[in-house]
């Protein structure tokens, strides 16, 4: 098995140096093209209008000047043109890519663009709760669980179009209660915050606080499966095509 790992974080970031361990219990052909900088929330973005530069750090260890998307363009279509990897992985991401953060994370992206590549891709991030801030994030579970939940994901094919979301809640690993797979969560977005700060200069400055989570009967979303103190597993689909209002909109334009 050919693996490619890349992520947001940067190459540089320990959830990178972390997924590559696990990667080696499945692979001695292991990849990584990753971005030379941090490119959290860049979502699927590209870089077009100015050139992307490629550095090689060591063997099949590539960092790229650009968003994760790119890195995953360039491992496909450059760096590994002529020895196509079996799977990618992305991640682990520091913090959670859970509900609608899927649309803004480059984590996730990454494994978009990889699912559009027909090459079969998995997303994975860690959680931490709010001591674990800067590089003090705590990868416990992660480093407990990883290869655990990506064994049966390896041996199970993907459907077409299709990637895997996988998050870790922000636990010790020994109290993770194990695995959930459940769909895409979605947070209050009525109730987000904007919260006004003022620097040492005067001027305002803002933050983006997140709304809560709405909550499910069995409690059948990642959100909640984390909040429960479970791993999420969640299969997301390329196609955004929302099935009940084709024939509702056709009826709209028939003469």
């Amino acid at each position: 098995m050919r693996i490619l790992i890349t992520n947001d974080d940067g190459i540089n970031a320990s959830g990178i140096a972390l997924l590559e361990q696990v990667a080696r219990q499945f692979s001695g052909d292991v990849w990584v093209v990753a971005p030379a900088e941090e490119q959290s929330g860049t979502g699927h973005s590209l870089t077009l209008t100015r050139p992307i530069r490629l550095r090689r750090i060591a063997e099949k260890r590539f960092a790229v000047a650009g968003t994760p998307t790119d890195s995953v363009l360039m491992a496909l279509f450059h760096v590994m043109k002529d020895t196509r990897p079996d799977v990618i992985l992305s991640g682990i991401n520091r913090g959670a890519n859970l509900a609608e953060d899927v649309t803004y994370s480059g984590t996730v992206s990454a494994t978009m663009e990889g699912a559009l590549a027909g090459v079969p891709s998995i997303a994975l991030s860690q959680t931490y709760s709010r001591e674990g801030l800067g590089d003090n994030v705590p990868f416990a579970a992660a480093e407990g669980w990883a290869a655990k939940v990506l064994a049966p994901l390896l041996e199970q094919p993907l459907a077409p179009g299709t990637l895997v979301n996988v998050n870790f809640p922000a636990l010790p690993a020994e109290e993770v209660r194990g695995v959930r797979v459940v769909r895409q969560g979605i947070r209050d977005y009525g109730r987000t915050q904007i919260i006004q700060r003022t620097d040492p200069r005067g001027y305002r400055y803002y933050w983006l606080g997140l709304g809560p989570m709405v909550e499910t009967p069995g409690h059948s979303t990642d959100l909640e499966a984390i909040a429960d103190g479970f791993i999420s597993v969640t299969p997301l689909h390329l196609d955004l095509t929302h099935e009940p209002s084709l024939e509702t909109l056709r009826a709209r334009f028939q003469p």
